[in-house]
């Protein structure tokens, strides 16, 4: 056996997963084999004087790690990020181009051990792992700063395996699944190699630049496919890095949650916060025309997560909507997205309770990372704030304004009658809400980035079946109200959902058309 011991002494390791942009702000965690040796290479290079230790020694001790797949011991760690706008040269001016860094905070005294069962390193060898180890200086990206030592005896336990199997037979743990890149073994990396270029035609003589290209990224030896670049590799059209496999990991499903991300659940006087503030990261960011689908989905994994960690029957019906009492038709959650900085795009959602979230509704909240579709879309989800109404910062949906502008369609949600058009409809959801009559003015479109939208260009339908939807066009109004009034502010059908959205306005020149 041979075990690692990696501590980060500034407390955050970054690392970007293999095919995901920076910006999307995924951390590949725990580090894969293939980076982990990456990183033994790369130290040898810098550090390493040839005279000390010959390459082949360095070749050695990379196959006898190819050869087994490592397990891990996983300290706690919380997913945090931070923002910053950088320049990016754009013909004769600097734009700001927002980056998310994300990274996992840990505890520079928990160590992260990574253990080889079954492989033994002796002699010349052992003595190059303790000089590199020492040597190294990060593991991830430069900021990742790392001390690495060897474990002489560990008698821990791993709770990351490669396992395909979502649970944990032993004690019914429910496991998250994480892909990492990992080596083929010297053996099976010479038949691939063999067969890859056989199947390319890579064998035969004048080829073409296309062809070059992907013969220089799978050389003869192992080590030579780790030293590969990732740019190179990318450019060749490589999905996976020549000499890699991706394998499934089962890591804790709780492992980047300790109480640091459950702080909002200790939270006792939980009846004054109405309010949760979450933020999208990844490339593409769903459109704002398609904002139904977007809570929809919030809700989803909002009630998922209460499921998992109360049980079906602890289920807040804040969250979900059920079960409420006579009068509560608007108390519990509206899901809300927004698109805050006016590129079009979903980059928050806005959860609001009026009957305020309770602090089991609170833990679900703050324990969603992540929403996904069924067409393959993924986005990352870090809670950013909570608090009451009044609380929130930046969002134009919590704000206190007289005038009201459509940021997705209303729907009306009863029946249109000659003596109940519209505008009775939304004067008397109004009145229900204990909000003053508004000055209703119908718009053709509203504004989004540079395009003008009307209601036809909006998703504009739940996916629960069998509803009864009254409007399926809908329409897009400015509501000046006698008085300023508080948002959040969605009227009509699918409102708890993101149709129906006003968001305040301040000044509406260039934001929408009137009829």
């Amino acid at each position: 056996m041979l075990a690692i011991a990696f501590r980060f002494p500034a407390g955050q390791y970054h690392a970007t997963p293999w095919g995901r942009h920076v910006n999307e702000s995924d951390v590949e965690w725990p580090p894969a084999p293939w980076r982990i040796l990456r990183a033994l290479i790369a130290t040898w290079h810098r550090k390493v004087a040839p005279e000390q230790y010959q390459e082949s020694a360095i070749e050695a001790l990379v196959e006898d790690l190819s050869a087994v797949l490592p397990v891990y011991q996983l300290p706690r760690g919380i997913l945090a990020h931070s923002r910053h706008y950088m320049p990016v040269r754009e013909g004769g001016r600097d734009k700001r181009v927002l980056i998310f860094d994300a990274f996992v905070r840990i505890d520079p005294l928990d160590p992260l051990v990574v253990v080889w069962p079954d492989t033994c390193v002796e002699g010349d060898q052992l003595g190059l792992l303790r000089l590199l180890l020492r040597d190294m200086g990060f593991l991830g990206r430069a900021e990742s700063w790392v001390e690495a030592s060897l474990v002489d005896e560990w008698d821990g336990e791993p709770n990351c395996r490669p396992s395909e199997l979502a649970v944990d037979t032993s004690t019914g743990e429910v496991l998250e699944p994480v892909r990492l890149a990992a080596p083929l073994d010297r053996k099976e990396y010479a038949s691939w190699r063999a067969e890859t270029i056989t199947k390319q035609g890579l064998d035969g003589k004048g080829l073409k630049k296309p062809q070059r290209q992907i013969l220089s990224t799978i050389p003869e030896r192992l080590i030579d496919a780790l030293r590969g670049e990732t740019g190179t590799i990318q450019a060749a059209g490589w999905n996976c890095p020549p000499g890699a496999r991706f394998v499934t990991y089962q890591r804790p499903s709780d492992s980047l949650t300790p109480s640091l991300r459950r702080h909002p659940a200790q939270v006792r006087q939980s009846s004054g916060i109405t309010t949760v503030r979450v933020v999208l990261s990844g490339k593409p960011l769903p459109r704002i025309e398609d904002a139904v689908r977007i809570g929809e989905l919030v809700r989803v994994a909002a009630i998922h997560q209460a499921d998992r960690l109360f049980g079906a029957q602890g289920i807040p019906n804040v969250l979900s909507g059920h079960q409420l009492r006579e009068g509560n038709r608007h108390g519990h959650a509206f899901y809300l997205p927004e698109d805050a900085d006016g590129d079009g795009h979903i980059d928050h959602v806005l959860v609001h309770a009026e009957n305020g979230l309770d602090a089991a509704a609170l833990r679900a909240l703050d324990q969603i990372d992540r929403l996904w579709t069924g067409s393959g879309s993924e986005w990352r989800v870090l809670l950013e704030q909570y608090g009451t109404i009044e609380d929130l910062q930046g969002s134009s949906y919590s704000k206190t304004a007289p005038v009201w502008v459509s940021a997705t369609p209303y729907l009306h949600p009863w029946f249109r009658k000659k003596t109940f058009t519209i505008e009775d409809q939304i004067a008397r959801e109004c009145r229900e809400r204990g909000l003053p009559a508004p000055t209703l003015e119908p718009l053709t479109s509203i504004r989004v980035k540079s395009r003008d939208r009307r209601p036809v260009h909006f998703h504009r339908f739940r996916t629960k079946r069998g509803l009864t939807q009254p409007d399926r066009q809908g329409s897009f109004w400015r509501l000046a109200f006698p008085e300023p009034i508080a948002g959040p502010l969605a009227l009509g059908f699918g409102c708890h959902f993101g149709l129906g959205v006003f968001r305040a306005v301040d000044s509406e020149r260039g934001q929408a058309k009137r009829v």
